[in-house]
């Protein structure tokens, strides 16, 4: 049976309190300025519940309204001349909607992400526009009772972290939580790191063809990365442990390096770029709740005349840029000009690439708290993110019992059927 979404109701929310004059306009940071133009999406899924009733749909767009209120530059629109948000109260967009499937023919093992991709209330370069919502959220309820919730925010003033912020602090005002209290500063990227007119960086570019694109979802469980951990630690070269992240990491990028050899028909020098976040991290500090793009970049590099193609040595190339990453950042002054060109300098390292390097961008959305956002009918049993149309690109969250990996490995079409047949891929992902 074909997926069928049908939306029932279609709306734009307002702040519950109107946003005053004097925070009307909101310009955003450079770190804004330099994110790709696209919108970061997710769907939590929620088992269905006695708890979730029409009733609820009310309590959500309520709450929604009153988040609105807290994170106010959601409700307005990006005037891009000027690069600032126009906090005009517009409206962020809700949608109500019903499918005619159960929540498990979605989530299972082989989940269908296009299928995902129908839960998502805006398309990936729907943003940027002044006739684009800044944020837009999708309900939509399976014939067994349970509840898909997706979420679409423009990345021009909000990163993952603010994307789990923003559904956190929704999720206690719609529980009416009276014991969770929103401590973060808002919208302050450019507090921190003040606008310089700069470009966006096209990591999304505009395909010709949306076939020619897949996603695969790998999932690593707990019990697998501890085997990747072992076979790490039993070089006498590691003398700590290694996190999660870093031996998945590893594994994908061996696997998309091998894949860039078949299809290039040799070895080429390979650059894993990964966004890191400065929250918590610089040396005037950057509370954790703080919303929008706070990010940096750390470049990890393999050279295929002189370096060991082995798992063992791309957790280790990883883990020693990781540590000069923190290192250099924890001197960061946001308040300074030096602290600033330290992020800065980052990113054109990362944009950079040539037909001589084969260039991977990964995201670690792990350690975010997406699984804690309980709306009222208990906490999501699985997360997804979409299908979109680029290739050499990975993010990473955690699983739902949270000592796992989840994968999202973006890859053209013709080179599915190397990475599928990658020996570690095979051995250590399902």
């Amino acid at each position: 049976m074909a997926m069928k979404v049908t939306v029932q109701t279609r709306k734009l929310i307002k702040p519950s309190i109107s946003t005053p004059l004097n925070l009307r306009y909101y310009k955003i940071g450079f770190i804004d300025e330099l994110a790709p133009k696209m919108n970061v999406s997710l769907v939590l899924f929620f088992r269905a519940s006695t708890n979730f009733n029409q009733n609820s749909i009310v309590e959500l767009e309520k709450s929604f309204g009153k988040t609105l209120s807290i994170l106010y530059p959601l409700a307005g629109r990006y005037m891009k001349d000027l690069h600032m948000i126009d906090c005009n109260d517009q409206g962020a967009e809700f949608i109500q909607a019903k499918v005619n499937m159960t929540i498990h023919e979605i989530i299972d093992q082989k989940m269908n992400l296009k299928l995902v991709n129908e839960l998502i209330p805006l398309k990936v370069s729907a943003c940027d526009e002044v006739t684009d919502p800044t944020l837009a959220a999708q309900v939509t309820t399976f014939q067994c009772g349970g509840v898909a919730l997706g979420i679409s925010i423009a990345h021009r003033i909000a990163d993952a972290s603010t994307a789990c912020t923003f559904l956190n602090q929704w999720a206690a005002l719609c529980r009416r939580d009276t014991s969770f209290e929103f401590y973060g500063l808002g919208f302050s990227s450019s507090k921190f790191f003040p606008a310089r007119g700069l470009p966006c960086m096209d990591f999304i570019s505009k395909p010709i063809n949306d076939h020619l694109y897949v996603t695969k979802k790998l999932s690593f469980n707990e019990s697998e990365i501890s085997n990747l951990k072992a076979m790490v630690m039993r070089n006498r070269k590691y003398c700590s442990a290694v996190s999660k992240v870093q031996v998945v990491s590893a594994l994908i990028w061996k696997a998309l390096i091998c894949v860039d050899y078949a299809t290039h028909g040799h070895l080429r020098d390979s650059r894993l770029s990964q966004p890191v976040n400065l929250r918590e991290k610089t040396e005037s500090p950057i509370p954790k709740n703080a919303c929008g793009n706070l990010w940096g970049f750390k470049l990890t590099s393999w050279r295929a005349s002189n370096m060991s193609l082995e798992f063992e040595e791309l957790v280790y190339l990883l883990t020693d840029s990781i540590k000069k990453t923190i290192k250099d950042y924890s001197k960061v002054r946001h308040d300074s000009k030096d602290g600033q060109t330290v992020v800065l300098n980052s990113y054109p390292l990362s944009k950079n690439n040539s037909d001589n390097a084969n260039v991977i961008l990964l995201s670690s959305w792990c350690k975010f708290p997406f699984y804690e956002s309980d709306f009222g009918f208990g906490k999501p049993i699985c997360l997804s993110l979409e299908s979109i149309p680029v290739k050499k690109f990975v993010y990473l969250v955690d699983d739902a019992e949270g000592g796992g990996v989840e994968a999202y490995v973006y890859l053209g079409v013709d080179e599915v059927p190397y990475f599928e047949q990658d020996v570690n891929i095979k051995a250590f992902a399902a």
